[in-house]
Order: structure tokens, then C-alpha cells, then sequence
């Protein structure tokens, strides 16, 4: 009876041995027969892609002109609305001119009085009674009467306040009664020339020195004629319709801002644009030829850009680029890979230096298309 219990024994402790054997042997073969990870690749290629610089700016018109008044007086009536288109030469302000026209009546009189001398005196200077001194006097004074009334008449004249220059009315800053002068600090208002618009903006330094370096042109005023016409962000971040062109650059580099002042033109058919708008000039720069990657490729370590190149064998290592300049979705290379390499181009957060991978090859355009945003706020 032992002896079978223990040849039972035996039996299953080799049964359990052989299982155990065959399990082992088994995960072995199944770990090594497992394939390495599989990751999209693709072959880098040169593009041509086109990058934006933004800047801020402020918007003028291309004329804005102080409408003051050149006598003084009381306003007696405004004759335009703020906003409201006018002519040169229209009327503006109407100033009170009783106290003027007081004056003129008082230098006609006094043109009536030296007449009067003058006449006298010319029949006593013929007749050699008088000296001709006296006659001469006489039609100075007659000279100098009629030039005060003309001075009277012209400051009636004055009481009329007209536009300097086609535009639109701005703010009305006096109103009916209110004494105004010539030394009136604040403007009665301003008249703006708005069909076109004046964008101000400035580059640093760095910038500036690109634009001289990278665009053609023997001297400043070519450059700024051969350089690309420029798009106008608004305030409310939508695309102005029309394209600007630089015109003019101080050239010099204010020792305080460290920067470079600009100034653009917009022409301003439907009056969208006025005085005191804001937004961003957006200037574009071409990269020819360039290398491109996208940003999805690249991960970032101890302030460096990186990417995995695919080696011989399916072997990954990791390189370090040089970023020239964001485009949307990708980077502009300067160094660090060419079109020759071939990269991992997504998954890169679950790779490690010298990995092993079962590369998938995808089209470089399909690589660099940028991933759709599903939620927007």
C-alpha cells in the first residue's frame, strides 16, 4: 500500500515538472517571437512655406487737421455733427460777430473822416495855400483807416470757421456758447482725410536688421518699395479685407525703445478704419526650400528640441535641432537634420534612445498635415 501511494507521489511531481517546463518554454518562445513596437516614419522633404511676424500698430488718417479759430469770440452755432462728412471750405462754426461788426462800422467811419480830409485839403495844396506835407499826411491817414477796416472785415470773415481739408468731423469739443481764441488750448475739432489710413508700427533691432539684409535692394527706399505688402489684423482679430505697403522707415533706432519706427498704408474705401484704431501688421516671410518637421515629431529636453531619426536596423536615436522659425503646425530647421534622414513623426513620448521599432512609412505630406481641433471654445 506504501509503495503505490508513493509511485503516486512520484507520478505527479513529474507530470507538474513537465507543465511547468512547457510553460516556460512557451512564454520564451512567445516573448521572443513578439514583434517591436510599431511607429509612423516618414522621410524628410524640403518646402517652401510661408511664416507671419506680427507687430502692434496704430491707426491714422492720412490727414487730420486742427479746425481752430483765428478770431475770438462766443460760438453762436455748430454747423456740422461729429462724424459727418465734409468739403474744404465748408462751414463749420459760426462765431458771434456783433461786437466785430461794432468795429467795422467805426473804421468805415473813420475811412469817411480821412476822405473827407483828403478832399479838403487837395483844391488848398493846388491853390498853394497849404503845404503839400499836409495833403500827403492827410492820405496816410486815409491809407491806414481803410487797412484797419479791411482787418475788421477780414476777422468778420474769420467768424466763419471753415475745413481745411475734405474728411470727417471728430469729436466736437465746444458747443454753443463757449468763448474761443486763438490761443484755445484744445482744438474746436479735428477734420480727417480717412480714405486712406497711416499704420504705425516698429521693429527691434534683430528685426530690422533682417529686413536690410533679406531684402533686395541697393538702399533703404528700394528695399521698402521691393518688400511684400503686408495684412492688417483689426482689434476684433479679423482680417482686414485690403493689403497695406510700407512706405516710409525712420532708419534709426530710438536709444530708448531699442526700436525702429514703420509706417504702412491702407487704402479705406468703406471708411472701416478711423483714427485711434488698433491692431497687429502682419508681415510675411518666406522660407524657400526650407527643412520642415512637424511639431508633433519633436519633444523637448533641458531647453532642447528633439526628434528620433530612424537608424540601420529599425534603430531609433535621438537628435537635437535647431528651430529657425515656427510655421503653424511645424518647425523651420536651420540644423540638426536633412532630407536624407528619415524621422519617427508622432508617438515620440513613448520612445526612448535606442529602441527598436517596426517603422511605418507615411507620406511626408500626410505627416505634415496639422491635427483638426475637435472642441473649440
Amino acid at each position: 500500500m506504501k509503495k503505490n501511494n508513493l509511485y503516486s507521489i512520484l507520478t505527479l511531481s513529474v507530470m507538474l515538472l513537465v507543465f511547468s517546463c512547457g510553460n516556460k518554454a512557451e512564454q520564451a518562445a512567445a516573448t521572443q517571437q513578439a514583434p517591436p513596437p510599431a511607429f509612423p516614419v516618414s522621410q524628410l522633404e524640403q518646402k517652401t512655406v510661408i511664416g507671419y511676424a506680427e507687430y502692434p500698430t496704430n491707426l491714422e488718417g492720412i490727414i487730420n487737421s486742427d479746425v481752430r479759430a483765428k478770431v475770438s469770440g462766443y460760438i453762436q452755432s455748430v454747423l456740422v455733427d461729429e462724424g459727418q462728412k465734409v468739403r474744404k471750405g465748408q462751414a463749420l462754426f459760426k462765431l458771434e460777430t456783433q461786437s466785430l461788426s461794432q468795429d467795422a462800422g467805426a473804421a468805415k467811419a473813420r475811412i469817411n473822416v480821412a476822405q473827407v480830409e483828403v478832399n479838403k485839403l487837395i483844391p488848398l495844396v493846388e491853390k498853394n495855400i497849404i503845404s503839400p506835407v499836409q495833403l500827403e499826411t492827410a492820405k496816410a491817414n486815409l491809407a491806414q483807416a481803410k487797412a484797419n477796416y479791411s482787418s475788421v472785415s477780414a476777422n468778420i470773415g474769420y467768424a466763419t470757421i471753415k475745413s481745411p481739408v475734405d474728411g470727417f468731423v471728430g469729436a466736437i469739443n465746444f458747443r454753443e456758447g463757449a468763448l474761443v481764441s486763438p490761443t484755445t488750448a484744445l482744438a474746436l475739432t479735428t477734420v480727417s482725410d480717412i480714405s486712406k489710413v497711416y499704420a504705425f508700427f516698429s521693429l527691434n533691432e534683430t528685426a530690422y536688421l533682417d529686413f536690410l539684409q533679406n531684402t533686395e535692394g541697393k538702399n533703404l527706399q528700394e528695399k521698402l518699395a521691393n518688400f511684400a505688402e503686408v495684412s492688417l489684423i483689426l482689434a476684433n482679430g479679423t482680417m482686414y479685407a485690403e493689403k497695406g505697403k510700407i512706405e516710409t522707415s525712420s532708419g534709426q533706432i530710438n536709444q530708448n525703445t531699442g526700436t525702429v519706427s514703420f509706417r504702412a498704408v491702407f487704402n479705406n474705401p468703406n471708411q472701416l478704419l478711423t483714427n485711434g484704431n488698433s491692431g497687429k501688421i502682419q508681415i510675411p516671410k518666406v522660407y524657400e526650400n526650407a527643412i520642415v518637421i512637424p511639431q508633433d515629431a519633436t519633444y523637448e529636453q533641458q531647453g532642447n528640441i528633439m526628434v528620433f531619426k530612424l537608424d540601420e536596423n529599425n534603430t531609433i536615436k535621438t537628435a537635437i535641432v535647431k528651430v529657425k522659425a515656427t510655421v503653424d503646425n511645424l518647425y523651420v530647421i536651420e540644423s540638426g537634420v536633412d532630407k536624407t534622414d528619415t524621422i519617427v513623426v508622432s508617438g515620440v513620448g513613448k520612445l526612448r534612445n535606442g529602441m527598436v521599432i517596426s517603422p511605418q512609412k507615411t507620406p511626408f505630406e500626410e505627416a505634415i498635415k496639422p491635427v483638426p481641433t475637435l472642441f473649440k471654445n
